[in-house]
């Protein structure tokens, strides 16, 4: 395993910080305060199981900047979460909240479990029991959370109505991601993936690239990937592979079709479970072919994209990559790349989409949802996913016009972008002076 694949996932993007606030003209007091988080929170949740024992679960709420707005930010379920990550993952919060310029900070949560070997009953008492734990905290206008890895609908309606219930009221703006009629909004389910490929659509334009001639090797076939590869494919593209952990192999595979795979097939019954794996007597029958975990990785494609796990890309599986013909790096996945990966990404003038511009499109249908909610006014799909579009290809051309202007890397414009946007609240309330 490469060494910088162990890396601390908060010291990444601590360092990711520190090279770039620099640039962003801040001072000292500023860059100190805004590389740790305001508040963090860890908790210890019982739950009843279903065989009458009692198990205590260790959860986190980390609210890294509320200078903005209100923290926003998933909550994941996972056997390997630390608070570290979850530190890392609200502090990326931040930075693509202000980088598409919503009137949102950056939160994140997350609780250590196994969510495959619970029952739906243990699941909704592990949600309502995270909601008393966190409750002093929470809420539409402190901080907002929303589905993440391993977390769904269901599970917001279950922590939005234990929040309801302790407080008596009706908040349905306390959660998003929600599902549709009980304050949810439409075009959620798909906003990440769509969001992705509208920055895509945008690079391929400044690369003079036809789209109808692009293909696109994915990692992952979660919602993200999943809603990736239709809208590449609606664009006229050509998705070739697809990956995913199997959980009965206890392993990850590679899905590839060199026609092209097909979104109908994908979202065909019985071809993916709810946490994103492939069935492979499906992948079989549609022609897929199974290969390893990192073939995704060394596709000849026009666009690659990581959508699944952070560190995917490391030292020693960059060079797999196919840099004669990829010409896109879309990081549809939070710190899907370590930094010995991104030198090399870098130094091979690969095209990078950043992390948190790329992946943007949840948490901004996540902010349309709770304005809908506070008006009690919806939207139809089309309204909400031309309102992200316009949201996500203002936000690209920022950040690429920075880059081409000052001759930068993407993802070092995309921070000074964001970073200054966020010290200029922090300056505005008086808590720091931001000039040096």
């Amino acid at each position: 395993m490469a060494k910088d694949k162990e890396m601390n996932p908060f010291e990444i993007v601590q360092a990711q910080f520190d090279s770039n606030a620099v640039k962003c003209g801040i001072s000292e007091s500023m860059r100190e305060f805004l590389r740790e988080a305001e508040r963090e929170i860890r908790v210890r949740i019982p739950v009843e199981m279903d065989d009458g024992t009692t198990k205590t679960f260790t959860g986190f709420r980390v609210q890294h900047s509320t200078a903005r707005g209100p923290a926003k930010g998933g909550l994941r379920f996972a056997e390997n979460e630390t608070l570290d990550m979850v530190r890392s993952l609200a502090m990326m919060m931040a930075w693509k909240c202000a980088v598409v310029n919503i009137p949102l900070g950056g939160g994140k949560g997350g609780v250590i479990c196994n969510p495959r070997d619970l029952s739906d009953r243990e699941t909704e008492k592990l949600c309502r029991g995270w909601v008393r734990k966190v409750y002093d905290f929470v809420g539409p206008e402190m901080d907002i959370p929303a589905p993440d890895v391993a977390t769904n609908p269901q599970d917001m309606l279950w922590i939005m109505d234990e929040y309801d219930t302790i407080a008596r009221s009706r908040k349905p703006g306390f959660v998003t991601g929600k599902a549709v009629g009980v304050g949810g909004s439409l075009g959620r389910t798909e906003a990440t993936g769509y969001g992705v490929i509208y920055c895509v659509r945008e690079a391929l334009k400044r690369l003079n690239i036809d789209f109808r001639g692009a293909t696109a090797s994915i990692q992952g076939a979660g919602n993200n990937a999943q809603y990736c590869c239709e809208k590449f494919v609606e664009y006229g593209g050509k998705v070739i592979a697809m990956s995913c952990w199997d959980a009965v192999d206890k392993k990850a595979y590679t899905y590839s079709y060199e026609k092209g795979i097909n979104p109908k097939d994908l979202f065909a019954p019985g071809t993916l479970d709810k946490f994103g794996t492939i069935n492979p007597q499906k992948a079989k029958l549609f022609g897929w072919k199974q290969e390893h975990a990192d073939a995704w990785l060394e596709k000849p494609v026009t666009v690659l994209i990581p959508a699944a796990l952070g560190s995917a890309v490391h030292s020693e599986n960059v060079h797999k990559i196919d840099f004669d013909n990829v010409k896109i790096y879309a990081e549809a996945a939070n710190t899907p790349t370590t930094p010995e990966a991104d030198k090399v990404i870098k130094e091979k003038n690969v095209y990078l989409i950043p992390d948190f511009l790329c992946n943007a499109g949840g948490v901004t249908v996540s902010y349309f949802e709770q304005v809908q909610n506070n008006m009690n006014f919806y939207w139809s799909r089309e309204e909400v996913l031309e309102r992200l579009e316009k949201i996500m290809t203002d936000a690209f051309h920022d950040v690429a016009d920075l880059a081409e202007e000052e001759n930068i890397y993407p993802r070092d414009a995309a921070y000074i972008i964001a970073v200054r946007r966020v010290a200029a609240a922090v300056e505005g309330r008086g808590w720091v002076k931001s000039k040096k």
